[in-house]
C-alpha cells in the first residue's frame, strides 16, 4: 500500500444547489460557460446558472459535442482569449468538462493544442475551472482526466493534468430527470466499467479498495435492476456513485486494467458510438479472452457482487452481459457500423497511439485485442 492521495474538489451535493455559483466564484473573474447542445436552455439549468452569475461578466459557448473535438474546442480557447476570461463554468456532462479542462489547459500555450493529447507539452499552468453536473457518468467532475477526440484523424485521446480538478462541483440530481433513458443506462454501465477497470484484475489484499469497488458495484446492479422504477433517491444514487467510480479512492495503489477504454475509445473515434456502449460491448467479451488471468477476481465478484449460487467464470461474465442487454444495449459493433475492415483500423490506431502491450499485466497485445474484437464485431 503506497500511494500519494488529494482530490481539492469542492462538492456540493444536493437538489436547488446551482444557486450556490455566486459564492464559489470570485466576483472579479470573468465567467466562460461551457456547455454542449443546448439541453440546459430546455430544462431550467442555464435559467438557474444565468441567475447564479448575473452579476458576474461572463460569456458562453455552446456547441460542445458528445465526444468533444479538439477542432470546437480550439475556436473556445480563441474565443476565451478574446473575451479575456480568466474561468471557465462547465455546464455539461463528462464531454463537456472534458473539453473544458482542454480549454483550460490550452489557454496559456501558444503552440497546438493537440500537443497536450499527443504527451508533447505539460502545461505549467491553466484557467480556474467549476463545473456543473447535469450527466452522471465520467466521475470528470472531480478528477484530472479528459478524452478529446480529433475529427480530421477520428483520434480519441486522452490527458491528465493537476490543472484539471475543478475548483467545485455542483451536482444536483434532479438536473438528470430530464435525460433520456438511453443517456442514463449509458451512465450505470459507465460507472460500472470504470469501476471494474480498478476491480477486476487480480488479488492484491487492499482491502477498502477492493470492497468500496464492491459496494459501488452492488449499488450499480440494484441500479439496474431498479432501472423502471426512478425514484429521487435512484437519480441521487446514480449521481454519487458515478463520481466515487472515478474520482481516484478505489485506484489507490491497486493494479489497473483500462483496456477495455483503450479499444472502446477507438471505436467511439471511428464510429461515432457511444462511449458507455463500446465498453459493454468490448468487455465481457475481453473478459473471456482473459479469464485465466482474471479469473480469481471475477470469482470474487460473483461471490461479493452478484453473490451467485453457481459461482463459476463464465456464469459472472454471463451475469454482466446480461445487465447490459436488460439496459437495452446492443451488444455488436456491426450493429453500429458497416465497416468490413472495424479490427484493422482498431489494432492499426491502439499501436499509432502506442498501446501494444496493455492491461495490469501488460498481456494484451495486437493478436489478443483481434480476439477479443472477433467476439465483438
Amino acid at each position: 500500500m503506497n500511494f500519494r492521495y488529494q482530490n481539492p474538489t469542492l462538492i456540493e451535493f444536493g437538489q436547488g444547489k446551482i444557486s450556490e455559483i455566486s459564492s464559489l466564484i470570485s466576483k472579479t473573474k470573468r465567467v466562460l460557460v461551457v456547455y454542449g447542445g443546448g439541453s440546459i436552455k430546455n430544462n431550467g439549468v442555464y435559467e438557474q446558472v444565468s441567475k447564479a452569475l448575473s452579476s458576474f461578466v461572463w460569456f458562453e459557448f455552446g456547441g460542445v459535442e458528445p465526444n468533444p473535438t479538439v477542432e470546437t474546442l480550439d475556436k473556445a480557447v480563441v474565443f476565451a482569449r478574446e473575451n479575456q476570461v480568466d474561468f471557465i463554468l462547465a455546464v455539461g456532462g463528462g464531454s463537456v468538462i472534458d473539453g473544458s479542462k482542454y480549454i483550460a489547459n490550452a489557454f496559456f500555450y501558444e503552440g497546438n493544442g493537440w500537443d497536450i493529447l499527443e504527451g508533447k507539452h505539460t502545461p505549467t499552468k491553466a484557467l480556474e475551472l467549476g463545473a456543473v453536473l447535469t450527466l452522471a457518468a465520467t466521475g470528470s467532475e472531480s478528477n484530472t482526466g479528459a478524452v478529446i477526440t480529433k475529427k480530421e484523424t477520428k483520434e480519441k485521446r486522452f490527458f491528465h493534468s493537476p490543472f484539471s480538478y475543478p475548483k467545485f462541483a455542483i451536482m444536483d440530481p434532479d438536473v438528470l430527470k430530464s435525460l433520456s433513458q438511453r443517456q442514463l443506462a449509458n451512465g450505470v454501465i459507465d460507472s460500472f466499467v470504470h469501476t471494474c477497470e480498478q476491480y477486476l484484475t487480480y488479488k492484491h489484499g487492499l482491502l477498502a479498495q477492493d470492497y468500496y469497488a464492491e459496494g459501488i458495484l452492488r449499488a450499480l446492479v440494484e441500479l439496474a435492476l431498479s432501472f423502471e422504477n426512478r425514484d429521487d433517491l435512484w437519480y441521487a444514487n446514480l449521481m454519487w456513485l458515478a463520481n466515487q467510480a472515478l474520482n481516484g479512492l478505489i485506484g489507490l495503489g491497486v493494479p489497473q486494467d483500462w483496456a477495455t477504454h483503450y479499444i472502446g475509445h477507438e471505436l467511439s473515434g471511428l464510429y461515432g458510438i457511444d462511449h458507455a456502449r463500446t465498453l459493454a460491448i468490448i468487455q465481457p467479451n475481453l473478459l473471456r479472452v482473459l479469464k485465466e488471468q482474471k479469473s480469481e477476481k471475477l470469482l470474487q465478484m460473483g461471490e461479493n457482487v452478484f453473490k451467485l449460487e453457481n459461482n463459476t467464470v463464465d456464469n459472472v461474465i454471463n451475469t454482466i452481459e446480461n445487465m447490459y442487454k436488460t439496459l437495452g444495449v446492443d451488444l455488436k459493433i456491426s450493429s453500429y457500423t458497416e465497416d468490413k475492415e472495424i479490427k484493422e483500423k482498431v489494432i492499426n490506431l491502439l499501436t499509432k497511439h502506442g498501446f501494444t502491450h496493455f492491461g495490469e499485466k501488460e498481456t494484451i497485445d495486437s493478436t489478443v485485442v483481434g480476439q477479443i474484437l472477433d467476439k465483438s464485431i
